[in-house]
């Protein structure tokens, strides 16, 4: 995904206009910097796209089902059902990462930010189901396209089911503003910045109970 296109967090008029060179990744008309999405399946990689091209691929099946449309779906839930233990055998080492649906290799899979980009983690699947199953509000994330945003809190873990496009939008920030060994004041500003972004937005599901 070009850089322009994760730095929506920029200042948004209220009618966007197209930047000098950025353009929709599939037929290279302009597009603003609050444009759509698109996944192509097979490559795992995300466009950005006009309207008009992002419309011929909500239906499901288009196009044999190589590209999907992102939809612009949030929901939140500040006390998502999930212990230390289970995010210690998850073996996440940062306290934030995303989760989505393979649809080729059917099962999820687990990626967090870092200096160098989303950084693949190898899920351990049995503890994953076992989280699904304490989550059922989060059942229907849509393979490809939608995530489980995951961030350790001091009381907690906060939960977004978010499009994919955010996720690699905070991927964006943290490489983009990471510096030296700890990351540096202002990553952790961008990052608090984010999620204070993400809840507002986001609709409020009916909380879990915390676990021990």
């Amino acid at each position: 995904m070009p850089l322009a296109g994760l730095q929506r967090f920029l200042a948004r008029p209220q009618a966007p206009k197209p930047r000098p060179g950025e353009r929709c990744d599939m037929c290279g008309e302009p597009i603003a910097a609050e444009h759509s999405h698109v996944v192509n399946v097979h490559n795992r990689s995300l466009m950005c796209t006009c309207r008009p091209c992002y419309l011929l691929f909500t239906n499901p099946g288009a196009a044999q089902g190589r590209y999907k449309a992102v939809p612009d779906r949030y929901l939140y839930d500040p006390a998502f059902a999930l212990s230390s233990r289970e995010w210690d055998e998850i073996q996440i080492p940062v306290k934030m990462a995303f989760f989505f649906i393979n649809s080729e290799l059917g099962r999820f899979g687990a990626f967090y930010p870092s200096p160098a980009g989303a950084t693949e983690s190898l899920l351990p699947l049995d503890v994953w189901e076992t989280v699904m199953a304490a989550n059922p509000r989060f059942a229907t994330v849509e393979p490809d396209v939608e995530a489980l945003l995951l961030n350790r809190t001091r009381e907690s873990f906060e939960c977004f089911l978010a499009p994919i496009a955010d996720c690699y939008e905070l991927v964006g920030r943290v490489k983009l503003h990471w510096k030296g060994f700890s990351g540096g004041e202002e990553v952790w500003r961008e990052i608090d910045a984010f999620f204070a972004d993400l809840r507002q937005k986001s609709r409020l599901v009916e909380p879990g109970q915390p676990r021990e």
